[in-house]
């Protein structure tokens, strides 16, 4: 397994290391949720509680331990620490190859996608199509549906209106078990939005 760091992650993590008195040495990442919208969970451990099934990576200074679960979908990404006006933290990139093939693995299934989808194909994408719209179920998790728009939607100022004003609304008239709606759509690489 593969995880590439960033100096300036490596040398945030050795800083936050340096500040614990337990003298934790080793650094714990997981992965949650959908390969559409992951959760990065990123704890300072001893380096005595690598469990029978984790994985050891050798950061330089630290030991990086990830849990199995969790091992496809880390395997390449790159950990960066990034600073901005209003907010500072850890940000993981996944290697795009993990996230296709998590893409491919997960796909929706079942009672619940089922119906979602029909109700995309049969009201929401026939309304869109004029405009060079398309939106996929991609992913459900639970309750919670992830739906990625293309076409003249990726990119599209009225994205996040089409969104809320009606995606969100059909679907919560035909589908009521639905309890949350996800775009993962990469909208900043839309290069043919309806609206800009």
């Amino acid at each position: 397994m593969k995880l590439n760091f960033s100096d300036k992650a490596r040398d945030m993590v050795t800083s936050f290391m340096d500040l614990e008195e337990d003298g934790l040495q080793a650094l714990r990442i997981a992965v949650e949720g959908s390969p559409f919208a992951p959760n990065y969970e990123l704890t300072l451990v001893d380096s005595d509680s690598r469990g029978e099934s984790d994985l050891e990576v050798n950061a330089g200074s630290f030991t990086v331990l990830v849990d199995e679960a969790s091992a496809d979908r880390l395997n390449g990404a790159t950990v960066d620490f990034v600073e901005t006006i209003q907010e500072s933290g850890f940000q993981i990139t996944p290697d795009p190859d993990a996230v296709k093939a998590a893409m491919d693995d997960a796909g929706p299934a079942g009672e619940l996608a089922d119906r979602v989808t029909h109700v995309l194909d049969t009201e929401i994408n026939p309304a869109i199509a004029a405009h060079g719209g398309v939106i996929n179920l991609v992913d459900v998790q639970g309750t919670e549906i992830f739906i990625e728009m293309a076409g003249g939607c990726q990119g599209c100022a009225m994205s996040r209106m089409t969104l809320r004003q009606g995606v969100e609304r059909m679907v919560s008239q035909s589908v009521p078990e639905v309890t949350a709606i996800h775009d993962v759509t990469d909208h900043a690489s839309g290069d043919n939005p309806y609206f800009t």
